[in-house]
This record gives structure tokens, C-alpha cells and sequence, in this order.
């Protein structure tokens, strides 16, 4: 099947299958990143290398929230970045840059996308690592010795929140853009054929509008001048990959009824044993999306801090 094939079948799974299958066809032509962390790891390397303006990394955060706000965590933090702290006001991110630049005039942001099982990139345990995990994503600036994680604490308010973190930890292994692309799409391809034979979401109409308003609905990311085509392509499929495993995921127990029962359930529910079996199908491509991103940015990084000013 190719890109412009057109899929005329009600079944959800078979147009899931088919997009899974075909990663490099996107539903909607988007360049946006599903992760507030992604943008600012960019953004602030760009700016510590003297390829961005304050401006320019404040207006990068703008289709996140409305406002961004920074605290630190506790007082030995606050003292270490000069951000405020416990009890005090919170700053905004021109006061992190201020903090990033008086630390370390030169260096690069490592965005780590952590989850349970997976905490490549994260340093050893500690309310950094914690709440990384928790929220499943966060930035660590290693020469600086801090990390960021953020979090929505009100309508329209993004707060990130500061850690001191004194050991970031070894430098994580490289995964080539290549090798992360290729890896993401052996991990669709193997996970289709479990998915289908579930028959998870068979009787779910629609999904395809699901998939591509899900997408239209992600903030669409500024990125700097010089942010290489790959990497962005990377994200893109990526952000593709990840819409369909929600598309995917969405068939939950008790979900939807039939008349007749049908073996998945007494009323058609995908049943728990079911449920079970398509979370361990899901998973090596959530992990392979993780990947790809995490790749994605590194290699933004590598290649916007090395151009020369």
C-alpha cells in the first residue's frame, strides 16, 4: 500500500495497521512535538551557543501555555541557580537562562523522556529522576548541574520546576537518527500483526479522524534556523507513530457494547487477558518512539551548538 492509497474499511485496526505499517506516510503534515521538554532542550542549547535570542526561546515555549513559570525545589537548589524558591514568588524562564548562562557560559541540554523500566538518560535515584519519571519527561543541563521537569499547575500555566543534580550521570549511549528511524519501524511492523490479531479496536469507526485530530490538535513547534531536516522528520513520525498507539490504546475494558457476544467479553469489551497482551505488544513501540525523539533532539543539539556564531 502506498502513501495515497486510500483505506475504505470501517475497521479501525486495519487503517491502524496500515499507518503503523507506514510511519514515513503521514496522516496530517504537521512539524510539532508532543513534549514542552523537547522544545526548550532545543531552544536553550541554541541559545547557550549564541544561536538564539532570549526572545526567541520564550516565544518557542508560546504554543505550550500561555505562561511558563520556574521554581526551585528547595532551598540548596534555589541557592545553587538563583531562582527562587520554596515560599518565594516564582520567575519566569528568562530568569533559568540567566541562571544557565552565570553557571555555564557554553552548553548542551539533555532531554530525558524516562519511564517505568526505561530510565536511560536520567542520573542516579533522586526527586529529579522521581519526577521525570512521573511526569515522563524532563531536561537536565549537566555542566550546570540542575535539571527541569515541567508540569501544568493551572489553566494555561506550565511551571518548571528546578533540581539540583550534582552527578548527572554517565553520557547516554548514542543512537544514530538512522538507527533510531529503523528501529521504530521494525517495532510497527512486528507489533501490527499482535494488534491484529486481537482485533483490537475492530469495531471502533472513525479512528482515522481520530488519529488526524489528534495530531491537528498538538502544538506546532517553533524550532531554530539550522535544525536539521532529519531530525525533524524523526519527530515527525514519531509524533504519527505515537497518535495511532493512542488510537490503538483506545478500545479499553467496558468501553463499547454489541448486541451479540463476539469472545471478547460477554458484551464484545476487550476482555482483561486481551488487554493485557496489547499493552505488551504496545510497548516496544512506545520505547522505540522515546528513542526516536530522545535521537532526535540529541542530534538537533549536536548540530546547533557545533555551528559557528
Amino acid at each position: 500500500m502506498s502513501c495515497g492509497d486510500t483505506v475504505r474499511t470501517p475497521e479501525a485496526i486495519t487503517i491502524t495497521r496500515t499507518a503503523l505499517a507506514h510511519p514515513g506516510c503521514p496522516v496530517v503534515s504537521l512539524a510539532s512535538v508532543p513534549r514542552a521538554s523537547a522544545t526548550l532542550a532545543v531552544w536553550a542549547s541554541a541559545w547557550l551557543a549564541g544561536a538564539a535570542a532570549p526572545d526567541d526561546v520564550l516565544d518557542s515555549l508560546a504554543p505550550w501555555s500561555q505562561a511558563h513559570d520556574v521554581l526551585a525545589t528547595d532551598a540548596d537548589t534555589a541557592e545553587w541557580t538563583g531562582v527562587p524558591g520554596p515560599g518565594s514568588a516564582p520567575t519566569s524562564i528568562t530568569m533559568l537562562l540567566a541562571a544557565l548562562r552565570r553557571i555555564t557560559p557554553r552548553g548542551q541540554a539533555r532531554l530525558v523522556l524516562p519511564a517505568p523500566g526505561d530510565v536511560r538518560g536520567l542520573p542516579g535515584p533522586g526527586p529529579f529522576s522521581r519526577e521525570a519519571t512521573a511526569a515522563g519527561e524532563g531536561i537536565l543541563f549537566p555542566e550546570a548541574g540542575f535539571g527541569v521537569v515541567p508540569s501544568d499547575i493551572a489553566d494555561g500555566v506550565v511551571r518548571w520546576t528546578v533540581y539540583r543534580v550534582p552527578d548527572p550521570g554517565p553520557v547516554p549511549e548514542y543512537v544514530a537518527l538512522n538507527q533510531a528511524e529503523a528501529d521504530l519501524r521494525e517495532q510497527v511492523r512486528t507489533s501490527a500483526s499482535v494488534l491484529t490479531d486481537l482485533g483490537v479496536a475492530r469495531h471502533r469507526p472513525g479512528v482515522r479522524e481520530e488519529i488526524a485530530a489528534a495530531l491537528r490538535s498538538r502544538p506546532r513547534s517553533l524550532w531554530p534556523a539550522g535544525m536539521p531536516p532529519r531530525a525533524l522528520r524523526v519527530l515527525q513520525q514519531a509524533d504519527e507513530v505515537d497518535a495511532i498507539l493512542a488510537a490503538a490504546a483506545g478500545d479499553e475494558l467496558g468501553g463499547w457494547q454489541e448486541a451479540e457476544p463476539t469472545g471478547r467479553g460477554e458484551y464484545g469489551a476487550l476482555s482483561a487477558s486481551a488487554a493485557d497482551a496489547r499493552s505488551e505488544a504496545l510497548r516496544p513501540i512506545e520505547t522505540a518512539v522515546r528513542v526516536a525523539r530522545r535521537a532526535a533532539v540529541a542530534e538537533a543539539v549536536r548540530i546547533l551548538v557545533s555551528v559557528p556564531t
